[in-house]
């Protein structure tokens, strides 16, 4: 197997001459570079991705960082993952996934490496503390998520204050005027997690606007959990009708507990979830459901880092494109009218 070595004394230079020619790291005469390729043409080096930053400068690599947290839906993000995977593969790129519990370092380590030619970023929080990095380095990136500044970068994310809306508009519909949001856990807020707090944000618009009495609590998304906080919103707002769900843990033991409570889906009780559609189905009663397609977040990063990556290749500034994808509202068994009240009480 020809190795970095044969290269160097073939050309007659350095092993980290010819390690330069290839990353691009440093700047090297014309006349050496021409003989550092001369090299590997003549001895069939192929390193890797390598052996064609020759022809294009690029590793044919996207760095695509994904979540590694107890409190995101997995399925999900694997759908987003192998998304991203077929996508570059359409391009000629294969992908390396690292995980998020590095943070801005880890962002700035694969960056500076040279693997990579591009990165995309899930999991994006408002606020979030890899971005500083990405601007700083002239990272070519797309994020799947929606922060609150994404100048230098481009992003495609579900519409979830829209998404939001539309569950407030949805029971408002149905005569619905006392209901309670069922969030993540009380962690997902406090990073400023974009996909929460914009679907939270965009359901507290739309209730005021309909006139809605509406409550918010956080949960864990487990039995107990969902169980305490059925409990709290029974007992600080017993006329609550109308469930949103955006914690696909507690969506099956929130049916459970409004059955253990004399409260059946969907003549007494109302319930919609922002939630997969595979997800959605599987309840009974089936979920009435607001969602959006996990594998066109991923197709759709793609497309914007390979368009950032070919302008600044070709020496022009990218476009810092946005893309929102619409949310839909499947209504099936688990909504309803809300329940006649006596007109005594």
């Amino acid at each position: 197997m020809v190795t970095l070595a044969d290269v160097a004394r073939h050309a007659g230079v350095s092993a980290s001459t010819v390690s330069y020619v290839l990353s691009g790291k440093r700047t090297i005469s014309e006349e050496t570079r021409r003989r550092v390729e001369q090299a590997v043409a003549d001895l069939g080096y192929h390193p890797n991705a390598r052996a064609r930053a020759l022809a294009a400068r690029r590793s044919h690599i996207i760095a695509l960082v994904v979540p590694l947290r107890s409190d995101v839906y997995v399925p999900i993000m694997m759908q987003i993952a192998i998304s991203v995977t077929i996508a570059a593969r359409q391009h000629g790129y294969d992908v390396l996934l690292i995980t998020n519990d590095e943070g801005p370092e880890g962002v700035r380590r694969v960056a500076l490496s040279g693997l990579a030619d591009g990165v995309i970023l899930m999991d994006v929080e408002l606020d979030d503390k890899r971005i500083p990095v990405l601007r700083e380095l002239g990272t070519q990136a797309a994020l799947i998520g929606l922060p609150d500044d994404r100048q230098g970068l481009s992003a495609v994310d579900h519409d979830f204050a829209a998404a939001g809306a539309m569950c407030a508009d949805h029971l408002a519909d149905l005569g619905h005027r006392e209901v309670a949001f069922i969030g993540y856990g009380p962690g997902v807020y406090q990073r400023h997690a974009g996909y929460a707090e914009r679907t939270l944000a965009g359901f507290q618009r739309r209730a005021e606007e309909r006139g809605l009495r509406f409550v918010h609590r956080p949960c864990e998304g487990n039995y107990e959990s969902t169980a305490g906080t059925l409990a709290r919103i029974l007992s600080d707002r017993p006329g609550t009708t109308g469930f949103v769900v955006q914690n696909e843990g507690a969506i099956g033991p929130l049916l459970s507990l409004l059955r253990l409570s004399g409260r059946t889906v969907p003549e007494d009780a109302s319930v919609i979830a922002l939630c997969p559609e595979t997800l959605a189905e599987q309840y009974a009663p089936s979920l009435t459901a607001v969602t959006g397609p996990a594998q066109e977040l991923g197709r759709v990063a793609v497309e914007h880092v390979m368009k950032r990556i070919t302008a600044a290749g070709r020496g022009q500034r990218p476009d810092d494109e946005l893309v929102l994808l619409s949310p839909v509202l499947t209504v099936r068994e688990s909504t309803g009218p809300a329940p006649k009240r006596d007109p005594e009480t």
